[in-house]
């Protein structure tokens, strides 16, 4: 079983070993350069999500390759439902889209946050 503070010890972990692709929307998101405050590897629900916008109950997700695996998608299909149920909009970004062009990402996030 997970408790808070096994996440919350995790979590800040992981803040300090980011991709570069969650660097690049790290970039984008801090400092509440889209009008609202983003966190990094912020426990939800049970689950550390990449970015949060708790204001918006936006979580931004930064998938790398690992998550094409059958089993992989399985369990973020499942993680996305608890989030849904528990008000949170997940938007999925892949690592090769972001890495490739930061633009489009950041068009994503935004329009995510509008809608």
């Amino acid at each position: 079983m997970t408790t808070k503070g096994m996440l919350r010890d995790r979590a800040r972990g992981m803040r300090k070993e980011m991709s570069r692709a969650e660097s690049a929307i790290w970039q984008i998101v801090r400092g509440g350069k889209l009008g609202v405050k983003f966190r990094r590897q912020h426990p939800v629900e049970g689950y550390i999500a990449d970015f949060a916008c708790v204001e918006t109950k936006l979580i931004v997700e930064v998938d790398g390759v690992s998550h094409e695996d059958e089993a992989q998608l399985a369990y973020d299909a499942e993680r996305t439902r608890v989030l849904a149920e528990a008000g949170w909009r997940v938007l999925r970004l892949r690592d090769a889209e972001v890495l490739s062009d930061v633009r489009v990402a950041e068009r994503a996030i935004r329009e995510a946050l509008s809608g």
